[in-house]
């Protein structure tokens, strides 16, 4: 594998823009892009309402670092304190974090830089700029102050790459060792709240949400179990509910077994590298169709019954936009480009749990508020599988992406993130924009994924 180098284009704030927008500079703002992303869903035959101007630069390349409208580059830490400066900028844009360079290579032997398409549809569509965080190159700086930052934004969007989250020795990169990734990516988790930022976690991104979600869960009973009191908490009841929880979980994630569909175990417990994301059957590369996904027989699988029945709740309680979509549209077909999967059994069991955990804290929540477990507030308060996707009628990911619902304990309104193990922001030839001809609004409306992807970011924006 080869290993990560220098971002491949040095830019300086000097050079960024301080106005919001390209198309109409300085027009843009939440109301305008929140309407034109609303009149990109609207149908699939309307003309673009923005300008025809061109994004590629006048030679027709389209990289990161080198001009408007990708010029916003993070390369050193005095490029984020820039930004910090200018907190405008961050408000109105998109975040793009790339775990690595390039999130795999086609069959062109292209090395795939999704993160321009991401920024390429957001321009195109609702003139919205997009910001780049190459960790991979930059390093994470410090997620206690990058990531409040980051979530003040439209959205934070976590891409794909080509290193394997159950596998350390894979993530060369000197800059950005795979601990980091996760401490990042946990604190992206625990940021949810009103007025904040939804996030896109996809491919890598989506399985680094899957083995968080469990690093969370761990924490939290860890921490649970070994406080001896609260204070306020007459009677021990507080503490004793979630102790009585957390032996629960910390019970049976020691004990779940994550299987194949041919019977083999390939994780045996949470502490299991493997447990929340392993090697897939067969590599899932070119256009799929997303099915809904199929709730499990507990009989069949193995897997607990309150596991499937929590999940079932969750299905039945939340509205995941993905799987909605896949409902109510003729179909919906996507790119995928990956070898690694999200365990079902992993997200089955987040689920439960985090349920399990919100519940023991609601009657308790002005006494934890208070005291050093009040940051198990932050965690969510249940994770769906929305869909899954098959070929020749046999599904080979069951868990193809994810709806991350966050409960607000006051208010009772739902915030969520989302996950994909697909790229909608890759068009069906799966090549970077740059090098690739520029799609057209109307190619952009017409496309299935691109449609996903922009009503996840209109949805995430209304919470």
């Amino acid at each position: 594998m080869t290993e990560p180098t220098k971002s491949y284009h040095q830019t300086t704030p000097a050079s960024w823009r301080l106005t919001p927008g390209y198309l109409h500079e300085g027009y843009t703002d939440f109301e305008s892009v929140h309407i034109l992303l609303g009149r990109f869903l609207a149908d699939r035959t309307s003309a673009d309402p923005l300008s025809e101007k061109e994004l590629f630069a006048p030679e027709g390349s389209f990289e990161w670092g080198e001009g408007k409208p990708l010029e916003k580059v993070i390369n050193s830490r005095e490029d984020f304190e820039f930004l910090l400066l200018h907190p405008n900028l961050l408000r109105n844009s998109i975040i793009i974090i790339e775990p690595w360079e390039h999130v795999g290579v086609n069959a062109l032997g292209e090395e795939v830089r999704a993160s321009k398409n991401v920024a390429y549809i957001g321009q195109k569509v609702a003139d919205m700029d997009s910001i780049l965080f190459p960790a991979w190159s930059c390093g994470i700086i410090d997620p206690e102050l990058v990531v409040p930052a980051m979530t003040s934004a439209y959205a934070v969007v976590v891409e794909g790459g080509n290193p394997s989250v159950y596998d350390t020795s894979t993530w060369t990169s000197p800059a950005c060792p795979r601990e980091d990734m996760f401490a990042l990516v946990e604190k992206l988790l625990l940021s949810r709240s009103p007025n904040t930022a939804p996030a896109i976690f996809i491919c890598v991104g989506h399985q680094l949400a899957a083995e968080c979600h469990i690093r969370l869960i761990r924490r939290a009973v860890k921490e649970v179990l070994d406080t001896t009191s609260l204070e306020r908490d007459k009677e021990n009841k507080a503490l004793k509910s979630l102790q009585e929880v957390a032996s629960h979980i910390q019970a049976m994630g020691k004990t779940l077994q994550v299987k194949k569909h041919d019977g083999r175990v390939v994780a045996s417990g949470w502490n299991d590298e493997h447990f929340a994301v392993t090697h897939n059957e067969s590599k899932e590369v070119g256009d799929r169709v997303l099915l809904p996904y199929q709730s499990l027989d507990g009989e069949i699988s193995g897997i607990p019954w309150e596991f499937i029945h929590a999940h079932d709740v969750t299905a039945d309680s939340h509205e995941g936009v993905i799987d909605t979509t896949i409902q109510y549209e003729r179909e919906v077909s996507i790119s995928m480009f990956h070898s690694d999967e999200v365990n079902e059994e992993a997200i089955l069991f987040a689920n439960w749990a985090y349920r399990s955990i919100h519940d023991a804290l609601v009657p308790y929540r002005h006494i934890i508020a208070g005291s050093p477990l009040a940051w198990l507030i932050q965690l969510p308060d249940s994770v769906e599988i929305l869909c899954s996707t098959a070929v020749d009628g046999e599904v080979v990911t069951q868990c193809s992406a994810t709806c991350i619902n966050y409960k607000d304990f006051e208010t009772k309104k739902i915030r969520r993130s989302f996950t994909c193990q697909f790229h909608p922001e890759l068009l069906s030839d799966l090549r970077a924009i740059g090098n690739r001809e520029a799609p057209s609004y109307s190619t952009l409306k017409a496309d299935d994924g691109v449609r996903l992807f922009i009503r996840l970011l209109y949805t995430g924006m209304q919470d």
